[in-house]
């Protein structure tokens, strides 16, 4: 079954920081199993190793280029031409935090038992909310 996964490097996120992409920069990729998911990540993008998993899903049926189509709907994906760094890496993301507080409050406010409060967003909540938009 493939696994959807999302990825974060500190180093990949300060570049994109000093160069105007923000601060919340995830890789999402689509992988044959566990054993793949790791193995990339190991392998690292964009010239950096310190690549960690934050989320993976196995999901029925999807291919890389669909998922990525998906999500690229609602965030603003980094083109890797225009980024020499990224050498290629295609899946590269610049999430709004906006949107996920959003998706949150949402989420939150169709339970009727929890209070509507101020949604502090981690990197965990980022990587359901890239994986549940690529795969829906």
């Amino acid at each position: 079954m493939p696994v959807v996964y999302v990825a974060r490097s500190a180093a990949l996120t300060k570049w994109a920081s000093d160069v105007g992409q923000g601060k919340h920069i995830y890789k999402l990729g689509v992988a044959a199993d566990e054993a793949a998911v790791k193995a990339a990540v190991a392998a690292g993008w964009g010239g950096e190793s310190d690549w960690k998993l934050v989320q993976s899903q196995q999901v029925e049926d999807l291919d890389e280029d669909s998922a990525l189509a998906r999500l690229g709907r609602r965030e603003k994906v980094i083109d890797p031409t225009y980024y020499p760094r990224l050498k290629g890496a295609a899946g590269v993301y610049r999430v709004t935090l906006t949107n996920v507080q959003n998706s949150l409050l949402v989420a939150k406010a169709m339970t009727a038992d929890e209070p509507l409060t101020e949604i502090k967003v981690k990197p965990k909540d980022i990587a359901d909310y890239m994986i549940r938009n690529a795969i829906a």
